[in-house]
């Protein structure tokens, strides 16, 4: 691994996914699941990770990953992830209601 490497994963036994930078937990973010949708309640990148785009990165990485396995909607009830999806239409077709 180099520097600023970050690697994003699910950890479906915490109900989040987490994003790694050089192997340190940098955040997460909180989900909930139900048959047809994936919730996402809560994201957070430590503070001393801030500023480097992993916010972006984790949510882009986590929808990814979402859309991969096709079988759940996203109801964005975290604003990070909600003000995400606004700016970036290409994942319009994930949302809840679209």
């Amino acid at each position: 691994m180099t520097d600023d490497t970050a690697t994003v994963t699910n950890n479906p036994e915490r109900k989040r996914y987490e994003i790694r930078l050089d192997g340190e937990l940098a955040g997460f973010a909180d989900y909930i699941l139900s048959n047809d949708l994936i919730t996402f309640t809560h994201t957070e990148i430590d503070p001393a990770f801030e500023g480097k785009g992993l916010g972006s990165t984790l949510v882009r990485e986590a929808l990814d990953d979402v859309r991969a396995a096709g079988d759940r909607k996203v109801l964005p009830l975290c604003p990070f992830v909600k003000s995400w999806l606004q700016r970036h239409h290409d994942y319009a077709d994930l949302t809840y209601g679209a």
